[in-house]
């Protein structure tokens, strides 16, 4: 006999696909003020589905910018576990429209894979969770586990007033656990652990000498270039091995033990040469191109700029130049320390004539990592291989997540990075989608999941 909760979710896959859809249509756009009304609309329709599959308790948590949708199930009772699911509502900006094949807020299905702004990211994979949930809850009248939801509306903003709230409803939020699916796997049909996050930081410096563009016959050779004291700064930050020059930058680093770079190997390995086009990979000495994206610390110029940037030829000495620089950050890394390790550096190579001034960003986070040995982690790979009928990989990952540092110190939880994404799911720009089978594969491991937290 087929399980109730399966079955249900088989015989509703329609309706609940539709809600989805109806969920995808509200433009929840957070970084443009003309779209709050609708980020408002999607958290309402939130709160209205958790109330309507049967939660207790829902709430609509104000904060100076958008709200975070609460939710609680905690039937179980006190001898069960706690499960704290973070996802969000807000999307990002769909321009520009003129690349997209379909309209970014009338949902489309298109071979296997439903077209939509938020899709992947995270609307559709946030949406999973609650439509297992509503399956349980309308089956068997209540979930194996106490469950908490939090679901807030500012993440593709950097989610600036998430963690003032969870730490003002600290007791409200406390879990025994947390799961994310926000994240995607390495490849189409290969089901990845996710055990580890970068963290980020970064800053952003302008190198400035005369008070306005000069005339570069009449002073070249009397004035400092801002750019080319731009470049000189920037050439002493890393080596021609990739190796950061900056000093104390990889003090206090956790180095990867022989187990993560064995992980690490057993990956498929992206061919980043056909996927992007490039002649061939750096990274780190002493380390492959994938232990120095998943395990290792990295700089990156973002942007740099000053000077004439039209056609033809200027004959300008600057008066200013900028670069913006981050860095992807591992675990025993600082964020606030790697800024100030960074501004010393700047400070000490600023060539004579010229001035530096610096500004910090402002949200940075730590790195995360899980035991890849944790139970909880284990048990999610058991429940990828019933999802998706294959052994899951284990990775670390290059990106950030900051609520998964910030849920990590305000709780001291383990955190289980449960992603159904793929490569070709577009996130962030036009054509965004998300594969029907990766949903229905995935609403089956979050069963299994769900259901074997207790075992």
């Amino acid at each position: 006999m087929k399980d109730a909760v399966i079955k249900y979710l088989e015989e509703h896959r329609d309706q609940q696909l539709e809600s989805l859809c109806t969920f995808l249509s509200i433009p929840s756009i957070s970084t443009d003020q003309k779209y709050q009304q609708n980020v408002s609309e999607a958290a309402h329709f939130v709160k209205q589905y958790l109330e309507q599959i049967g939660f207790e308790q829902i709430e609509l948590q104000d904060t100076v910018g958008h709200p975070v949708v609460y939710g609680e199930w905690l039937g179980a009772g006190e001898g069960a576990p706690t499960v704290l699911v973070y996802g969000h509502y807000d999307v990002q900006p769909a321009d520009p429209l003129e690349l997209w094949d379909s309209d970014p807020f009338k949902p489309t299905v298109k071979a296997g894979r439903l077209y939509a702004r938020g899709a992947s990211d995270d609307k559709g994979q946030t949406f999973m969770h609650l439509a297992v949930f509503e399956a349980f809850l309308k089956t068997e009248g209540k979930l194996p586990l106490n469950v908490k939801v939090c679901i807030e509306g500012e993440e593709e903003i950097g989610s600036e007033h998430l963690y003032e709230l969870l730490e003002q409803k600290k007791e409200q939020y406390r879990a025994d656990f947390a799961i994310i699916s926000d994240s995607g796997m390495v490849a189409n049909d290969q089901p990845t652990i996710l055990y580890g996050l970068k963290g980020f930081t970064g800053l952003e410096f302008t190198v400035s000498g005369p008070d306005n563009d000069l005339h570069s016959g009449l002073y070249g050779g009397a004035v400092k270039n801002p750019l080319m004291a731009l470049a000189h700064i920037l050439s002493t930050m890393k080596d021609e091995n990739e190796v950061v020059q900056v000093k104390h930058f990889y003090d206090q680093i956790e180095p990867l033990s022989d187990e993560e770079r064995q992980l690490i190997a057993d990956v498929p390995a992206e061919n980043y040469v056909s996927s992007i086009g490039i002649p061939e990979t750096v990274s780190e000495l002493g380390y492959t191109a994938a232990e120095h994206t998943m395990g290792r610390p990295t700089l990156e110029v973002n942007g740099m700029f000053g000077g004439y940037q039209g056609e033809g030829t200027k004959t300008i000495i600057p008066s200013y130049a900028t670069a913006k620089l981050t860095c992807r950050l591992v675990p025993g890394q600082n964020p606030v320390d790697i800024q100030n390790y960074l501004i010393d550096h700047i400070n000490q190579h600023t060539p004579k004539g010229v001035r530096v001034s610096i500004k910090k960003e402002p949200l940075s986070a730590k790195a995360y990592k899980v035991d890849p040995n944790h139970p909880l982690i284990k048990q999610a790979a058991k429940s990828y291989q019933i999802g998706f009928n294959k052994e899951a990989v284990f990775v670390r990952m290059g990106g950030s997540i900051p609520v998964v540092e910030w849920l990590d110190s305000i709780f001291n939880i383990p955190i289980v990075l449960l992603g159904f994404g793929t490569p070709d799911d577009r996130l962030h720009s036009p054509n965004e989608s998300f594969p029907l089978n990766n949903y229905d594969r995935g609403i089956l491991t979050l069963v299994d999941f769900y259901r074997s937290v207790l075992s």
